[in-house]
């Protein structure tokens, strides 16, 4: 059994923590310094309530679950007997090939370098390492303890035993790996949904609808099949035939922007951006922000314990 430390106590760091705790795991988790900790603290607490109010499982569960968790500061302490470390500091190369520089003082050549991160290659976050053999890619998906997802990514030189501990780690935390043939920008998830984002921007850019009506085109269709039938299922279901047939003459008129919409960048010039400042292509205040991220939770739980109902 792995025995896991996660590197960064954040909004995915310590979401990590609790899928791994749930699951059964104990994990040691690190953060800058107290305040960083009583955030996470807060942020666990806030996340198990919510999961015991919705049925998961039991208050008493719930204690447990957050007794496997040990917030640190201390990073020699947090990594003196892992064997599996993912780290999910912020997206700043240069601050992660640091914290690798000093990580890698500190640990065995054996133990797993796993990155979060959602957006660097593994080869460009081991080019200065030690042992790049020992780094790989596991992209947990926000929240990361309610959504099954993980994209496993292998660098140039990553080894087997490697991309093999991480596939089964994965799963031992009841995850839902896909493993990477090769290393791609944005990796999967995200290229996939860029691409329907690229097209709501340019949609919304030429006035075609509003932006509610836009939003709705994908909630109430295919928003709904989607958890369901991936778009290559979806295909096979619809016909090969059909949906080649539309291809061929769709594709010419979708969006082949090259960065972001108009919309999209007046939003941002102008400090409007979203939920986090007030506003963006919605108004957001306290209320709003709660009632639409309760809905959403409440949505992910359903369908994960569809999930965990389909294996048992």
């Amino acid at each position: 059994m792995e025995k896991l430390s996660i590197i960064g106590c954040g909004t995915m760091g310590h979401s990590i923590a609790l899928s791994a705790a749930w699951a059964g795991l104990n994990v040691k988790v690190v953060g800058v310094n107290e305040e960083d900790l009583k955030r996470a603290d807060k942020g666990l607490h806030n996340k198990i309530e919510v999961m015991v109010e919705n049925e998961l499982f039991s208050e008493r569960e719930g204690q447990e679950i957050r007794s496997r968790i040990t917030l640190l500061t201390s990073l020699q302490e947090a990594v003196e007997d892992a064997t599996f470390i993912i780290e999910a500091i912020p997206e700043v190369l240069e601050m992660k090939h640091r914290f690798y520089q000093e990580l890698e003082q500190l640990i065995g050549e054996d133990v797993v370098i796993a990155s979060n991160t959602s957006g660097f290659t593994p080869t460009s976050l081991a080019e200065k390492a030690l042992h790049p053999e020992r780094f790989i890619v596991t992209h947990y998906w926000n929240p990361a303890h309610l959504i099954p997802l993980v994209e496993v990514v292998k660098g140039e030189k990553t080894n087997q035993e490697t991309i093999d501990r991480a596939m089964l780690f994965m799963k031992r935390m009841n995850k839902q790996p896909i493993f990477l043939n090769k290393e791609i920008p944005g990796f999967i998830g995200n290229r996939l949904q860029y691409a329907l984002f690229r097209e709501a921007q340019a949609l919304l850019d030429q006035g075609v609808a509003t932006k509610e009506d836009i939003d709705a085109a994908v909630t109430y269709s295919i928003g709904r099949r989607l958890p369901i039938t991936g778009p290559l299922m979806t295909a096979d279901m619809g016909g090969l035939d059909v949906f080649s047939a539309i291809s061929n003459y769709l594709f010419e008129g979708l969006s082949t922007a090259k960065k972001s919409g108009s919309v999209l960048t007046g939003l941002v010039e102008e400090g409007k951006l979203g939920d986090k400042s007030g506003e963006g292509f919605y108004q957001w205040d306290e209320a709003a922000s709660g009632k639409i991220n309760r809905e959403r939770e409440k949505t992910l739980i359903h369908f994960l314990k569809l999930d965990r109902e389909r294996k048992l």
